[in-house]
């Protein structure tokens, strides 16, 4: 026969081991889930995001767009629309004192450019003004613009 004094039923050895176990967990857990003592986590904030429209304004003579915000000239170089800082094939001088339109599209000038050929012709002048157009004055066409159509 055996000794029951110095044996233990496995069920009091398996019970022993699963407290002995899930105090263990339990201790990590707590550590875990929280932050360490006195620091704390602030989120930087969100910065805004602003859309700002494109502005143009078209120089029918030579089929070139001006946008005041991004200061580029925007015009067909072969198949292509390009954008850039001075017009090709006309000095920016002799572009600014002919005859301009401000337009009321805020997208791409290649979307609206060929009804605005249709609308103002290379040889489009404005009824009744001496036109010249500077980029860097907000009062474009004497509050004139494409509001006539």
């Amino acid at each position: 026969m055996k000794d029951r004094k110095h044996s233990l039923p496995w069920n009091q050895v398996s019970l022993g081991l699963s407290a002995a176990l899930l105090f263990t967990l339990t201790g990590c857990v707590a550590y875990v889930d929280r932050p360490a003592q006195g620091s704390v986590y602030i989120a930087p904030p969100v910065e805004p995001v602003v859309f700002v429209e494109d502005d143009y304004v078209y120089y029918p003579g030579y089929e070139v767009y001006y946008s005041s915000r991004r200061h580029q000239y925007a015009y067909r170089d072969g198949n292509a629309w390009v954008a850039r800082s001075a017009p090709h094939g006309v000095s920016v001088n002799v572009l600014l004192a002919s005859p301009s339109v401000r337009m009321n599209f805020h997208d791409s000038p290649a979307q609206h450019h060929a009804a605005m050929v249709q609308q103002y012709p290379r040889n489009w002048k404005p009824p009744g003004a001496n036109q010249g157009h500077n980029p860097n004055d907000n009062q474009r066409d004497g509050g004139k613009d494409n509001q006539r159509r």
